[in-house]
């Protein structure tokens, strides 16, 4: 992601958009470049690509950062001294049951990355503040993508069951459209949205406290300034 954001800053003179869409759901526990995939994924990657586009964004003022998160945040609780989710795949057989019931360990991790793009976004409109950048975050529902596919076992094949009756792509964009677009959110920034409307998240997404303590841990963990 270091390498791509370089990249995309090398090559554009003004960057009036950041779309960050990337994301992914793994039954299992994977370690990539020394972090978990799904937080990695989800969660490090918009980190590292609006840290170094900054400063672009910034010059090419006004500019908006757009985050697509998801509901799956309800019922997520951030643990500082687990942000790996080693704890999560690797609990005891009763909390392997109650995982379970509620989707497997993957969704559960899942949930926590979104609940970290929520955060990100506070902090990061927060610290953007004044500089005529804005950054939001959307819930664009359940799509019918490529998401889940290669999830492994029995959730890559619950996940394409459940797209039978999902939104399209197209349906699943527009909220995200609207943010990068429309002048009616030209000037919000720090919000939750979703269906093209300011939605309410979670009271664990709506604190500030967590959302710095985040900011901070992620810059450490990918070797970047805070």
């Amino acid at each position: 992601m270091k390498r791509v954001a370089a990249e995309i800053a090398m090559a554009e003179r003004r960057i009036d958009v950041l779309v960050d869409n990337a994301g992914a759901i793994f039954s299992s526990r994977q370690v990539v470049e020394g972090l978990e995939r799904t937080f990695a994924l989800n969660h490090v990657s918009y980190f590292v690509m609006a840290h170094a586009l900054r400063e672009r964004l910034v010059s090419s003022a006004p500019a908006r950062v757009v985050n697509t998160a998801s509901d799956a945040h309800r019922g997520a609780t951030l643990d500082f001294d687990d942000l790996q989710s080693e704890k999560a795949y690797r609990g005891s057989f009763a909390d392997s049951l109650q995982s379970l019931r509620q989707g497997g360990p993957g969704f559960k991790v899942y949930g926590r990355s979104k609940l970290c793009n929520i955060l990100f976004t506070r902090e990061l409109a927060r610290r953007l503040a004044g500089t005529g950048v804005t950054a939001n975050c959307l819930h664009p529902g359940f799509v019918a993508t490529r998401f889940g596919d290669e999830s492994g076992g029995l959730l890559s094949l619950g996940v394409r069951v459940a797209k039978r009756f999902a939104l399209s792509p197209q349906q699943g964009a527009e909220t995200l459209v609207y943010l990068a677009s429309s002048p009616e959110v030209a000037g919000v920034t720090g919000r939750y949205f979703h269906k093209c409307r300011p939605a309410t998240p979670t009271r664990e997404a709506q604190d500030d406290d967590a959302a710095r303590r985040l900011w901070t841990e992620t810059a450490r963990l990918a070797h970047l300034e805070d």
